[in-house]
Order: structure tokens, then sequence, then C-alpha cells
């Protein structure tokens, strides 16, 4: 029993100080995931679900629109035979004009959507920026860099999960604050 004891002590010791060792990370050099990083925050995934619910709404008028114009396109075609080829021509170039301002209307919001996505990005890394900062500063580093762009390191000098726990800390989602 003693010496299950003495292994279950050892197991937890050496559980805790490699916890430690793993919260005091001393390298001249860090990585990070950008990506993950971004993605894997409170901030990034409220952005994410924002971005989602507006491409969905988009989606959905979308289809509403295009059976719309399909039944008008096809109205207009059953009266052709009956109008006189001004008339048609008319009702044509309205029928054509308005598809493209309702194509100008989608485009313009599909860029809204790409725009929020960008600004918040811009957003996030700046808040960011000033936590990835004390976080190189206390493992003695002079540099993060994108891991992606490493060719080999150990995981220790990571900091990704570290970044992600202290910039949810410190900005949580990054949406608006309850008074």
């Amino acid at each position: 029993m003693w010496g299950r004891l003495r292994v279950v002590a050892v197991l937890l010791a050496l559980g805790w100080a490699s916890s430690i060792f793993a919260q005091s990370i001393q390298s001249p050099i860090l990585t990070i995931d950008s990506e993950r990083l971004y993605r894997g925050s409170e901030f990034g995934q409220r952005v994410a679900r924002e971005v989602e619910a507006r491409t969905q709404a988009l989606t959905e008028e979308n289809r509403t629109l295009e059976s719309e114009l399909e039944a008008e396109e096809l109205a207009l075609t059953e009266q052709r035979a009956d109008l006189t080829p001004e008339d048609f021509r008319a009702l044509a170039d309205a029928f054509d004009a308005r598809v493209q301002a309702i194509r100008r209307d989608r485009e313009a919001e599909s860029r809204e959507i790409a725009d929020l996505l960008e600004s918040n990005r811009g957003r996030f890394l700046q808040a960011a920026a000033p936590i990835l900062e004390d976080i190189m500063r206390e493992a003695g580093a002079g540099v993060i860099l994108e891991v992606r762009s490493v060719f080999i390191s150990a995981n220790a000098i990571d900091i990704t999960d570290r970044a992600i726990a202290r910039i949810d800390a410190s900005i949580g989602d990054g949406g608006p604050q309850p008074n």
C-alpha cells in the first residue's frame, strides 16, 4: 500500500512540476498559431457566430429572391405573346434592371460581412498585442514566430493556449459590455 501511495505522490509531484514548468516558459523565441489564437478565443468565436448568422440570413434571402425572380421571369415569358415587341422590351429591361440592382445589393452585403470579419480581426489583434507582449516579457523572449513559419520546434515554446486563456480573461468575447 505504501508503495502505491509513493507512486501516486510522485505522479502528483511530476504533474505539479510539469504544470509549473508549462506556466513558466523561458525561451528567447516563442511560437503561436495565430489562426487558432483567434478562432479559439471567445472573441473569435463570437465573431464567427455573427458572421455565420449573417451569412445564413443572406443565403435565405438569396433563395427567396431567386424564387421571386424565377416566377417573375416566367410570368414575363408567358406575357410575351400578348405584348408588342416594344412593350415586352420595356418590361424585360425593367426586369433586367431589377435583377442587376438585386445583384449589386447582394454583393454589397457579402462585402459588408467580409469587412465585419476583417475589422474584428484587427480589433482582436490590437487588444491581444499587449497580452502577447506580457507573455514575451515573462518568458524572456525577444520574438514570437507564427508556428506555420517554423520548420521544427519544441511544443514547449508554443504559447497559443496560454495566450487564448489570458485574452479571454482580459477581453472576453469583445462584444458590447452591459452598463
